[in-house]
């Protein structure tokens, strides 16, 4: 069977919202882990079949597919092409899934799969409420479609109402939620203290390391907050951060790894995606990583480490429940709740501290998912090489 590897991953900081990174062009920050790609891969950027990058709200600068227009902007070759991809916050693991199964068909060698994201400049669902307040909608994409209402009513479709359904459903308490958050942060913490992000990150202008990691967070300050619903218990402090960034790697069949010389990291060992209740929204990744170990015929206990977005808190803890996963394999470096959720570039960057955690701890298999607008859920595993 044919074979996909990952060569390279890197990824910018991630910027805080109105952080260093705000100012930056979507594009630019594309840009800029593309030319480290190439630069670090030593691939002549020309070979490269096709450049798949992940974005949301793409209008105003993240419009006019960014995928080509980042390839552009750090001034490679015009003869690459580029597609971007929108499947909310899998958008770029999704591009991972659709570079390697273009590498493992055959009909391409080497693709670059990656996503930018700056929701500093273009908010959360600025597309849906930009395009839906001159026609009289109120509620997102969802608005005004019969056939919509006809299976699911008139239920609010928002992630908040999803975090909070999950919550409940599984009995997860505000307390749980805010010590997994606060987890997050020293796991964050200290993985920049020893230097953990060092290799998979491309300093940006000032910007050198992450920007949300929060050192004077504590229980007591999570606590005061309150909750983003009335009657609920969802808060900020469990929620992911609104961020800045971008990430890419680069995949190559076996023709490609001799032709050009390189040395695989990882092979991906698996590529799928499930969908289920589209208001609960975001508890996919429970059903979508029983399917993956199912087509594999693996357990989680094969599995060294795992990096699941934290969206919010309640996602990932009811995960754990389902699953029975070993907490301890899980985020070890922290996640969105700390790092940040660049939505359309979270997925590669999730992917690149994955491979890079793998090769530090000598893990064999690693496995990535994450929960998507729609009820959605990507799972990926690779193997270290």
């Amino acid at each position: 069977m044919a074979e996909a590897f990952i060569v390279e991953a890197v990824r910018t900081p991630v910027g805080r919202r109105g952080g260093g990174l705000a100012a930056a062009h979507p594009a630019d920050l594309g840009a800029h882990v593309l030319t480290a790609l190439m630069e670090r891969s030593g691939v002549d950027p020309a070979a490269v079949d096709d450049v798949v990058f992940g974005c949301l709200d793409a209008v105003g600068p993240q419009a006019g597919d960014i995928a080509r227009t980042s390839w552009l902007a750090a001034g490679l070759p015009e003869e690459v092409p580029g597609v971007t991809v929108d499947r909310q916050c899998g958008s770029s693991q999704q591009a991972l899934h659709f570079a390697a199964q273009a590498v493992l068909s055959g009909t391409q060698d080497l693709v670059v799969a990656g996503g930018t994201q700056n929701m500093s400049m273009i908010p959360i669902a600025f597309a849906s409420r930009q395009a839906a307040e001159p026609l009289g909608l109120t509620e997102g994409p969802f608005a005004g479609s019969e056939g919509w209402r006809a299976r699911y009513g008139d239920r609010p479709v928002n992630q908040f109402h999803g975090a909070q359904s999950i919550a409940d459903k599984w009995g997860i308490s505000r307390q749980e939620m805010e010590e997994f958050a606060l987890r997050s942060h020293r796991r964050a913490l200290r993985a920049a203290d020893e230097g953990r992000f060092d290799r998979e990150t491309v300093p940006h202008g000032d910007v050198v390391a992450d920007e949300g990691p929060r050192r004077d967070t504590s229980l007591e300050k999570m606590a005061a907050l309150p909750p983003v619903m009335d009657g609920g218990s969802i808060t900020a402090a469990c929620s992911s951060q609104v961020s800045d960034g971008a990430a890419a790697l680069l995949l190559a069949g076996e023709r490609a790894v001799r032709d050009h010389g390189l040395t695989p990291r990882a092979r991906v060992h698996h590529l799928s995606v499930r969908g289920e209740d589209p208001i609960r929204m975001l508890s996919a990744p429970i059903p979508a990583t029983a399917h993956a170990l199912k087509k594999t015929g693996m357990t989680l206990d094969a599995i060294d480490l795992v990096e699941i977005n934290e969206a919010f808190a309640p996602v990932v803890l009811a995960w754990l429940r389902e699953t029975g996963a070993d907490p301890e394999r899980v985020n070890v470096n922290g996640g969105a709740i700390a790092l940040g959720h660049p939505l359309g570039a979270t997925g590669a960057r999730l992917m690149t501290t994955l491979l890079h955690e793998l090769e530090r701890t000598g893990g064999r298999f690693g496995l990535q998912t994450m929960c998507e607008g729609g009820g959605q859920a990507n799972v990926t595993v690779i193997e270290r090489l």
